[in-house]
């Protein structure tokens, strides 16, 4: 078990969206994060109290999770002496990084030295199984984006809680680092071999009550060249009976990617039911997520005005508005 409270380490970031592991966490559990700690240069604030480790050891802080997702998920020379750091001071370390703690032989000295834990959240610990397309019982949901880290995390949290609240049966299902270290279980599907990346979902969302959602937290998207593969295998390994578009507005091209422009909601829309409809032909698409974080509230209530007019489905921002309306268009299917 990974010790909670965190200080979330955003290290150098070059931008907010580069945090959106420790955002994540400072959102969706705020009472496990006691603080952030940043070094120079980076331009992520999570609006947290700056701490040194020593303050943060003395304000109760357990563990130092990396808050950054960065592109190959490395850690640098400059991060390690951080991280050597907080093992001599007393804490433990999380990452979802696919550089993986365990594989840095220094790390490891000095854990095995100081009698504290790595935690690499982002190794499969299942033999999962190739998929096998079976139906099973119970309902899905899917959160499909036109990009990567656009709000298909959040999109899925604030559904779930939407529908607990309404008194369904619901489950976030977790598929990345940031998902895990939130709940504490799920599957690190871009860590799993490509062969059993379908069948892990499977795995995660087994038969249950006919009334039961999985509500599936996306990854990436089919639209992006470096990262459609996780989607594909939740696409069908999900199997699901809904799927909710996610989309934010201000974007100039796909993440990393300046010379792909974003697909409309509709592209996504047309090809992510086709192709879910594959594994599940009664599936359909439910509702637009939009991500609004850039928008003032006028801005943002007339975006979503514009979509909601033009695809026919109900269009929110679900953390700034909650997801109810998307909740009350799953108990319709």
């Amino acid at each position: 078990m990974i010790q909670t409270p965190y200080l979330l380490f955003l290290g150098d970031a070059p931008d907010q969206l580069a945090a959106k592991v420790a955002q994540g966490i400072k959102d969706w559990r705020p009472e496990n994060a006691v603080g952030q700690y940043r070094m120079d240069g980076c331009k992520a604030d999570l609006g947290l109290t700056d701490m040194s480790l020593t303050d943060a050891k003395a304000a109760g802080a357990k563990t130092l999770v990396i808050g950054v997702a960065n592109r190959g998920g490395v850690i640098s020379p400059e991060w390690k002496k951080v991280l050597v750091m907080a093992l001599e001071e007393g804490f433990d370390l999380a990452s979802g990084l696919h550089n993986l703690l365990r594989d840095e032989p220094d790390l490891v000295a000095v854990a095995e030295a100081t009698g504290q834990a790595l935690h690499d959240v982002r190794v499969p610990e299942v033999n999962y199984p190739i998929a096998n397309g079976k139906k099973r019982k119970g309902k899905r949901m899917l959160a499909v984006g036109t990009d990567c880290s656009c709000g298909k995390m959040y999109t899925a949290l604030a559904t779930d809680q939407a529908m607990r609240d309404m008194g369904m049966k619901s489950t976030f299902r977790a598929t990345g680092q940031t998902g895990i270290l939130i709940t504490g279980d799920g599957v690190p599907l871009d860590a799993v071999i490509a062969d059993f990346m379908a069948g892990s979902i499977e795995w995660l969302t087994p038969d249950n009550d006919e009334d039961h959602w999985d509500i599936i937290e996306g990854q990436g998207s089919l639209y992006h060249v470096s990262y459609s593969g996780v989607t594909m295998a939740l696409v069908h390994g999900g199997q699901p009976d809904a799927l909710v578009i996610c989309h934010e507005p201000t974007r100039t091209h796909m993440r990393g990617l300046p010379d792909y422009e974003l697909p409309t909601i509709e592209q996504v829309r047309d090809t992510a039911l086709a192709l879910a409809r594959v594994a599940n032909p009664a599936c359909q698409v439910v509702g637009v997520s939009i991500n609004t974080q850039h928008l003032n509230e006028e801005e943002a209530l007339a975006y979503m005005a514009e979509i909601e007019e033009r695809m026919g489905l109900p269009t929110v921002d679900p953390f700034r508005q909650g997801a109810a309306r998307l909740a009350e268009a799953l108990a319709a299917v």
